[in-house]
């Protein structure tokens, strides 16, 4: 089977940037395609505990978008042909003015923005705001939406959609059954490319979504890999590295 391509989620400066930046290059090394990266945020409103969890830590250290951002060029300029998309949630797109943070983005490296909390159709500007710093928004489609709103999405014209899996928080696992594949190809039949994530830690799930989108998702199961390996560099890069080899097929 050829490699499943895999984004994988990091939360910026978790739990120190030091340990951040060995994970991100485990990831890479482990076959990741993406690098989607999350900015921490005090109430993030889809996100399970463990990366809650790591939000929480990393604000503790008085952790601003700045510091996140400059976590970002670093990660770039380190892996200048890996794809960075930037998470996180409005307020702290739309508080600095969404064409400045965009601006900042793109100066960072990023390629591509996701902000749940944002809808497709009234982003404060982001889409715009992407495309005119060469970035791309990458909205979210939830099975909780009415078939007329993801009809709506579906047909938009964005290049990329992120499809929640099922409704609820990240974290959990996910049962990727008829009613899942059906869901994806509602949020493909515009023409849109579709990344599929939402509890997806192991290699059975990925391979049974490969074939369905453009990349599978994953980033509680390496939140919680940083959490537990966190005193010893050295085993948390192999975990990291060998989770990544093990969603990709490699």
């Amino acid at each position: 089977m050829s490699k499943i391509k895999l984004m994988s989620h990091l939360v910026a400066g978790y739990p120190t940037d030091e340990i951040s930046l060995t994970a991100a290059r485990a990831l890479v090394k482990g076959g990741a395609d993406i690098l989607e990266i999350q900015l921490p945020f005090s109430d993030p409103s889809a996100d399970g505990p463990a990366i809650q969890t790591a939000c929480t830590t990393v604000l503790k250290r008085n952790y601003k978008t700045a510091d996140g951002l400059a976590f970002i060029a670093q990660i770039h300029k380190e892996f200048p042909d890996t794809s960075i998309y930037l998470m996180s949630y409005g307020s702290l797109v739309y508080t600095p003015g969404v064409e400045n943070f965009c601006k900042k983005a793109a100066q960072a490296g990023v390629k591509g923005m996701i902000i749940p909390d944002l809808p497709f159709d009234y982003d404060e500007g982001l889409t715009a705001s992407c495309t005119a710093n060469g970035m791309i928004n990458i909205p979210v489609a939830a099975p909780s939406m009415s078939p007329e709103r993801l009809g709506k999405l579906a047909h938009a014209g964005f290049p990329y959609i992120y499809a929640a899996l099922r409704t609820g928080i990240t974290g959990s696992d996910t049962d990727i059954n008829k009613e899942t594949l059906d869901f994806i190809q509602k949020v493909s039949e515009g023409g849109s490319k579709v990344y599929g994530g939402f509890g997806i830690s192991n290699g059975a799930q990925a391979k049974s979504l490969a074939n369905h989108v453009e990349a599978i998702v994953a980033g509680s199961v390496f939140v919680r890999l940083i959490s537990e390996h966190q005193t010893d560099p050295a085993k948390l890069s192999a975990a990291i590295e060998s989770k990544a080899r093990e969603l990709t097929g490699q």
